[in-house]
């Protein structure tokens, strides 16, 4: 592998309806692809999962966007990357900005898998072909609505619920849902809305309607938290924000701060920081599942690669790209079936044609770089 140059674009996806959690409402995608060259011709797809706004981490699109055009393209270039396992070591030096980092590092394995004709899945040593999927459904305007969503998503077949949470908009549609569907796989997700000393009894009731986990109920720098937290439930806390590495899983399992990973590719850095928290979390008997940052269908198709690794026991925030957008920016979409799964492609690479005639109309504006040693 010789790299030649990275394009960075950024284009705008409407959603098909607005998505709220305990941080925002997002109604338009806002979404940095990463294309990056060999010299051969072929390339490699990422997608940077950073938001528009610093709230659910301190990345933004924009931050990524410098990150990766003054930092992150000169070191690749000066120390030479010959596979995409160095990606990870050579980019070591950056505090933080994981979903930079990852953007590009997951295009150079997408590259990589297509320079030795392989699905990216097996590239990355994943064992499933088939993978279970799960759904997360945003705060709606009432109770009533959110039980639509959920039969809805019922009906398609999805094998997990998830539902979004934040102080007043909590216990009452827990309940509402689980007298609905008594029987269902359902979660929460609080995004980091409650502190351990004002809520602790009313995450307590949670316990009351036999959920699968409670996600990041507490901010993300509160492993200690977490873990006094934990010892007063009887249901699993799930960590998504606090983990952005193998040293956070290893702290917050070592705390027992939570029973369950929610592993995101941009959070962690990309497939092999993923590939090893989801191994060390395998070695404690501790299932991980995929999270979903409202991702295009880039970053939708390394989400099914990563979570055909063995590790990822729990179905995971991989939905149907027609949940979210009209048009979908590869091709063919991604579908689930009526059984709530999703086979891994056969295709080199993330085994999806990327749309670059769609990409062209909708973007707002672009970068390339030369890897020049």
């Amino acid at each position: 592998m010789h790299l030649e140059r990275v394009q960075l674009r950024e284009i705008e996806l409407p959603l098909k309806a607005p998505f709220e959690t305990s941080f925002g409402i997002t109604s338009r995608k806002r979404v940095l692809i990463v294309r990056i060259f060999d010299k051969s011709g072929a390339s490699g797809y990422g997608e940077c999962t950073a938001m528009e706004q610093p709230f659910y981490n301190h990345e933004t699109i924009d931050t990524a966007w410098t990150i990766i055009s003054k930092y992150i393209t000169v070191m690749l270039a000066s120390k030479g990357v010959s596979k995409a396992s160095d990606v990870a070591r050579i980019l070591a030096p950056i505090q933080g900005n994981c979903m930079a980092v990852g953007a590009v590092e997951t295009a150079i394995w997408d590259l990589e898998a297509k320079l030795l004709n392989k699905p990216l899945w097996r590239h990355l040593g994943g064992t499933k072909d088939v993978i279970s999927c799960g759904v997360s459904i945003g705060l709606q305007k009432s109770p009533e609505v959110l039980l639509e969503k959920v039969a809805l998503e019922v009906e398609s077949g999805y094998q997990r619920i998830k539902i979004k949470i934040k102080p007043g908009q909590d216990i009452e549609l827990v309940k509402a849902v689980r007298k609905e569907f008594p029987d269902i796989a359902l979660s929460v997700d609080a995004n980091s809305a409650y502190s351990l000393d004002a809520d602790a009894p009313l995450l307590q009731d949670l316990d009351d309607y036999n959920l699968l986990m409670i996600e990041q109920p507490l901010s993300a720098g509160d492993l200690l938290d977490h873990a006094k937290l934990q010892r007063l439930l009887q249901t699993s806390i799930c960590l998504d924000e606090s983990i952005t590495s193998l040293r956070d899983a290893r702290h917050a399992l070592e705390l027992d701060a939570c029973r369950i990973i929610n592993i995101k590719l941009g959070r962690v850095g990309g497939h092999a920081s993923a590939r090893d928290i989801q191994e060390y979390a395998e070695l404690r008997s501790v299932p991980v599942w995929c999270g979903g940052m409202l991702e295009a269908g880039i970053g939708r198709a390394h989400n099914i690669a990563m979570s055909t690794l063995e590790g990822f026991s729990l179905p995971g925030d991989v939905s149907a790209s027609a949940r979210y957008w009209e048009k979908d920016i590869i091709e063919p979409p991604v579908t689930v079936t009526s059984q709530g799964s999703i086979s891994a492609p056969s295709a080199p690479g993330i085994g999806y044609e990327v749309n670059e005639k769609y990409i062209d109309q909708l973007t707002k504006r672009s970068e390339e770089i030369l890897f020049e040693r």
